[in-house]
């Protein structure tokens, strides 16, 4: 029985090492402590492991080579992600946006599975191992070297090694290095799923506080949208952050003069939003505009809000304009932002770029330069937006070059 050797721990590693395992001798080397480091933040420590959608609108929501994951989405697909699961005694829930979730609540219970898996399938776990190089001849790798001189003969090898976003959990970018180093070309690494810095200072009196069912919109200078999503924000004390703030900043990579743009109401049109806000100033007609917005809007927003309106915060309501009134209406319709840029790599959730995907077959995830080389997940220039399609995208990948060695 041939010899194969995973390299990283993440999820693409750990379902690589899985899928060999059924018919091969596998060894799956990890350079940190644990597996799975950087699936324990996940979700915020609840690893959003998968989307429910339908495997046909995955493409929608992979910016990055959506084409070249056909096979691999298809060969192994969001059920068999949660039916994989589910068969190692892990209940998962699906929460917005069919995020799907351990019901536990606990991204330790999706590693705690893998494992499970893996030792069921008598994979030889090597943790605290980094490897230096590959050792290879006439397009043949015979062997990895470890940093301490050793070596590790195989047969087959996939490289799993991830990004180089979240360094602190291993993700340092050695694979890119390794993968030039056997002759693959890595196209040009950026932030994804990153927050996004805001050029206003006021943003910094927002700092903490969290938006439900607002609208963001993305627009250029010319006022051509780049990018609109509904879901949940998060203000920072250098701009904005949340999944749909996240999924945003993959556009932002080659765009300059952007602006942000949030509809803090979207559920209403700019008619019922005035009729609503006529009906507060009914209930505090005497009152100062500063104190009449709070059935509208957070604490936090209101006095923002005030000074962005250029009523005077001591104003009567009823002394309100219907031309100060409409101007509300439209700020809070659309509370411009400008985008300074992304936050730095270190904090991405995952990168954009990775070994070139022309040198990869999609069918196999093998190598078309080195004969017995296989690739899968992050470190492949392949990407989604947040909700659950990265972690899968790694999942099928390296479900796919498990099963196709040797095949």
């Amino acid at each position: 029985m041939s010899t194969v050797i995973v390299i990283g721990g993440g999820p693409a590693g750990m379902m690589a090492a899985i899928a060999a395992s059924k018919k091969h001798n596998t060894i799956l080397i990890e350079k940190n402590e644990k597996l799975g480091k950087k699936l324990y933040i996940t979700g915020k420590g609840r690893c959003n492991v998968t989307n429910a959608k339908d495997i046909n609108d995955f493409f929608d929501y992979i910016p990055g080579n959506s084409t070249f994951l056909y096979s691999a989405l298809y060969t192994f697909t969001n059920e068999d992600t949660m039916n994989f699961f589910k068969n190692l005694d892990v209940e998962l829930k699906v929460e917005r946006g069919d995020r799907v979730f351990p019901k536990s609540d606990k991204s330790s219970d999706i590693i705690s599975a893998l494992e499970k898996a893996l030792r069921k399938n008598n994979v030889d776990i090597r943790l605290n191992t980094k490897i230096k190089k590959f050792l290879f001849e006439n397009n043949i790798i015979n062997a990895v070297q470890l940093e301490d001189g050793s070596t590790i003969k195989g047969d087959d090898f996939v490289l799993c090694t991830g990004g180089v976003s979240y360094p602190q959990t291993g993700s340092t970018g050695e694979g890119f290095k390794i993968a030039q180093g056997l002759g693959h070309n890595v196209t040009k690494l950026m932030p994804s799923l990153v927050p996004i810095e805001i050029e206003e200072d006021w943003i910094k009196e927002l700092q903490g506080l969290s938006l439900k069912n607002v609208e963001l919109t993305i627009k250029d200078s010319k006022k051509k949208i780049l990018y609109k999503d509904f879901g949940e924000m998060l203000f920072t004390h250098f701009g904005i952050s949340g999944p749909i703030v996240l999924s945003a900043s993959r556009i932002i990579n080659k765009s300059n003069n952007l602006k942000a743009i949030i509809d803090l109401k979207p559920a209403l049109s700019n008619e019922e939003l005035d009729k609503r806000i006529q009906k507060d100033f009914s209930k505090c007609l005497n009152k100062d505009f500063k104190n009449s917005l709070d059935e509208l809007l957070p604490k936090k927003l209101i006095s923002i809000i005030i000074a962005l309106s250029g009523i005077d915060p001591i104003k009567k309501v009823n002394l309100i304009t219907k031309e100060e009134r409409k101007n509300l209406v439209n700020l809070v319709k659309n509370l411009s932002l400008n985008i300074k840029g992304l936050r730095p790599m270190a904090e991405a959730i995952v990168t954009a770029g990775g070994v070139n995907v022309k040198e990869i077959d999609p069918s196999t995830m093998k190598s078309k330069i080195l004969n017995n080389l296989y690739f899968a997940g992050e470190i492949i220039d392949v990407d989604a937006y947040t909700g659950g399609f990265n972690i899968q995208i790694a999942l099928s990948t390296g479900y796919l070059a498990g099963t196709k060695i040797d095949e």
